[in-house]
């Protein structure tokens, strides 16, 4: 789990403990440098199967046609895209992202499949959201909290930012249930993952992070924990693929 000392200020970057604006700076780096094989390297490294954790995680939204939506941690906006197949003309989606590569390739990709209306493109750091409290329907934020600094300062800010009534959704990597798969993950994840990111992204040692910080991410029942000291109550969560995933949700009530 991601500690931040109050006295040090640091905190964890994988498996290194850094000061907590070099987390910040590094973070942003990694994903400037991954930004242009992002999906290539997601559809690699799962196997595609990324993108039916994400449509699960759309379809426990239950989101109606009106729908104000925050997809924070967006990237290149596949969420956000699966977001506005549902909200309909009345409806909007904003694609937040706090890294300026990601952000561009999201609005890219929407742009290149003619979609205009309904759609926002916001840079912004999700533990000081710049919008209004009470604004949204749903937020979601797929694989993008485990590289959040203050995940507490995150959980609350979303919290703030959510309707009465609404929801928050997170996707996130999360601690495998079934031993002997463990081990295999492990070795799959520390012995192939960079090298894949070498070969396809030139860039081994971002994905060496990548699996690093997924092993620092809070377990399923600790992110539970933490989602209801920030306020949200009935918080559950799904395990996907054995726990290799997991999708959180808790309302604002």
């Amino acid at each position: 789990m991601s500690v931040i000392s109050m006295t040090k200020q640091t905190t964890d970057y994988g498996f290194e403990q850094v000061a907590v604006a070099e987390k910040a700076r590094r973070v942003d780096k990694v994903f400037t440098s991954v930004a242009a094989k992002y999906d290539v390297m997601n559809d690699i490294m799962s196997f595609g199967i990324h993108r039916l954790w994400k449509k699960k995680m759309v379809h426990l939204c239950a989101i109606r046609k009106n729908f104000q939506v925050l997809d924070l941690a967006g990237g290149t906006g596949d969420v956000a895209r699966l977001i506005h197949k549902q909200i309909g003309d009345d409806g909007r989606v904003i694609l937040g992202d706090i890294n300026a590569s990601m952000l561009q390739q999201g609005r890219n990709r929407f742009i290149d499949k003619g979609i205009i209306k309904g759609v926002d493109y916001v840079q912004a750091d999700a533990e000081a959201l710049p919008f209004a409290d009470h604004s949204f329907d749903c937020i979601t934020i797929a694989f993008g909290l485990r590289n959040v600094v203050d995940k507490e300062a995150a959980l609350r800010s979303m919290y703030s930012k959510l309707k009465y009534g609404s929801r928050l959704l997170v996707l996130e990597f999360s601690k495998i249930v079934v031993p002997i798969l463990d081990k295999l993950y492990d070795q799959y994840s520390f012995r192939l993952i960079p090298w894949i990111g070498n070969v396809v992204a030139h860039d081994a040692a971002s994905y060496q992070y990548l699996v690093e910080s997924i092993r620092r991410h809070p377990d399923q029942d600790t992110l539970s924990a933490m989602m209801q000291k920030a306020g949200f109550e009935n918080v559950q969560y799904h395990n996907l693929s054995a726990g290799i995933v997991a999708i959180h949700h808790g309302y604002k009530l």
